[in-house]
């Protein structure tokens, strides 16, 4: 038996072809479905709104599979780009990834893809968010001569009837909680069982700061039902594959939620005072596979400076994509661990971008208390990130991290050094900070805000798209599309609105800002 088969986790694709998904082959797959004797291959393939689309597609015959897997199946673009594709033009391929095939867990029939999309002529359809991310990763790749590597933290609310109601958490404090005050760990477990096999991605998985007791709605689906905050942090992994898993583990927690009778919802905010779900990212950079983000000496290096400086320029854009609804602008408040200015400090949670401990200058703290065990571990490289800590549940991921990318690219360009001086590396000098910046309000006052709302996050984008269309990454049509969303949401004077109305009605009005997106994303 290999070392892969003794994992209880490991990826079951994997296992049964004795392989690594990169290595995976078409052939591999043929067999696979005589052997299991499967009855369909499931396509998956981002739709405009961030979500999985599916294509089910029975498997009837050995050259009709082999068909399917080597030049993939045809699509409606139309439907799915609904605005971007003309209708006379609407056809588009999808093409199956095959380092991404797994075992679908609600369907023991099927083998399923992520897809890639490519237009008439066999190119990748420049407007669709994969093919976006992946452009704008290329950019970065050439420019700067290194890889972007990206995590995400997944927070979200499992809301429902949890029996019986006894051990009821305190509000506000049950981070990390244990059972019996949690209720939902076991259907964390399966939540997270099923993203590690499929992602082999999974760093942990705990329980967050927010509870509420009794949901208050109009919406029935929550309304007088308890809630509790979760999240799923995922390892490192290149940033196009990164983008897919959490999509693909969006799909699973809701499937997963609603096995049990039970809602997920990723939406910013559930209820006024208690904590937000945001989608913070880390990123790291890599050359030749290694983590160039600290220094020997062990401080942080002058390219993560650099990085640093570039996500700050584009900081107040970057909302555009990660933070696409009204109540984002709802969990943006001071003192709630979500940030409101551009700065970035060591550790600290009130900034817009921390970095984090690193595991740098310490290795195999487990032996200063296992005296038994005095056996040498050495990582092969640093640990270290950097955390962007705006965006929320609502992110449009791939938009989002094809942004963060563009940040990064900017940081390197060449054009960036004016008279000996860098403009990223002195950005990065001015904007950093120590200790809580909402208690000291001279250095707040001189900090660049994050925007207030969707409207104003629209016009900054408007302003900027120069930024992220530079060298065809983003093409126009994606940043118009971006922009008419955002004014959709016509919460430019909100925070006016709701402080000019009486307390009651203005809580029944948060609470239908706040759960009118519960399923958007």
């Amino acid at each position: 038996m290999s070392e892969r088969e003794k994992l209880a986790l490991s990826h079951p694709v994997s296992v049964m072809l004795d392989k690594e998904p990169a290595d995976f082959k078409r052939q591999d797959f043929l067999r696979l479905i005589e052997s299991k004797q499967l009855e369909r291959i499931s396509f998956h393939y981002l739709g405009l709104d961030g979500k999985m689309r599916e294509l089910k597609i029975p498997v009837s015959g050995r050259y009709q599979v082999e068909t399917i897997l080597a030049e993939g199946e045809r699509v409606d673009g139309s439907s799915i780009y609904k605005g971007l594709v003309d209708m006379g033009l609407s056809d588009l391929y999808v093409v199956p990834v095959y380092k991404s095939a797994f075992f679908n867990p609600f369907d023991d029939r099927s083998l399923d893809f992520v897809c890639r999309y490519f237009d008439a002529q066999g190119r990748p359809a420049p407007f669709t968010l994969d093919n976006i991310l992946a452009q704008a990763h290329r950019l970065f790749r050439k420019n700067s001569g290194l890889e972007l590597r990206a995590l995400g933290e997944l927070e979200f609310f499992l809301i429902g009837n949890f029996e019986p109601k006894l051990y009821l958490p305190e509000k506000k404090r049950s981070y990390q909680a244990m059972s019996p005050f949690i209720k939902s760990g076991q259907i964390l477990d399966e939540m997270m069982r099923y993203v590690t096999q499929i992602t082999g991605a999974v760093k942990y998985a705990h329980t967050e700061a927010g509870y509420v007791d009794s949901v208050r709605s109009d919406f029935e689906e929550i309304d007088g039902k308890q809630a509790e905050q979760l999240e799923i942090e995922f390892l490192p992994r290149p940033i196009e594959d990164m983008a897919d898993y959490l999509v693909l583990a969006r799909w699973l927690i809701r499937n997963v939620a609603y096995k049990y009778g039970l809602i997920a919802t990723f939406t910013p905010k559930i209820e006024e005072g208690v904590a937000g779900s945001g989608l913070h990212f880390h990123l790291e950079m890599t050359k030749e596979g290694k983590n160039i983000m600290v220094e020997q000496n062990g401080q942080l290096s002058q390219e993560a400076r650099r990085l640093i400086g570039g996500l700050c320029y584009y900081a107040d854009s970057l909302t555009a994509f990660g933070n696409t609804v009204s109540s984002s602008y709802l969990r943006l408040v001071p003192n709630l661990e979500a940030p409101t200015r551009i700065c970035w400090s060591d550790l600290n949670r009130s900034a817009l971008i921390r970095v984090p401990l690193g595991w740098t200058g310490v290795e195999n703290l487990a032996r200063l208390i296992n005296p038994s065990d005095q056996t040498d571990f050495t990582r092969p490289e640093s640990r270290q990130t950097v955390e962007l800590r705006s965006p929320d549940g609502s992110a449009l991921i791939h938009l989002l991290l094809a942004g963060m990318a563009m940040a990064a690219d900017w940081a390197f360009r060449p054009e960036q050094t004016i008279s000996g001086e860098n403009q990223p590396l002195e950005l990065a000098r001015k904007l950093y900070v120590k200790g809580n910046i909402f208690e000291d309000r001279e250095l707040l006052e001189s900090l660049p805000r994050l925007p207030g709302s969707c409207v104003e996050s629209a016009r900054i984008l408007r302003d900027k798209r120069e930024l992220y269309e530079r060298d065809g990454a983003f093409p126009p049509s994606i940043i118009d599309y971006t922009v008419r969303m955002l004014e959709a949401e016509d919460d430019e004077f909100m925070a006016k609105k709701l402080a000019d109305v009486p307390a009651d009605e203005r809580l029944r009005e948060i609470r239908k800002i706040m759960h009118k997106d519960l399923h958007k994303h």
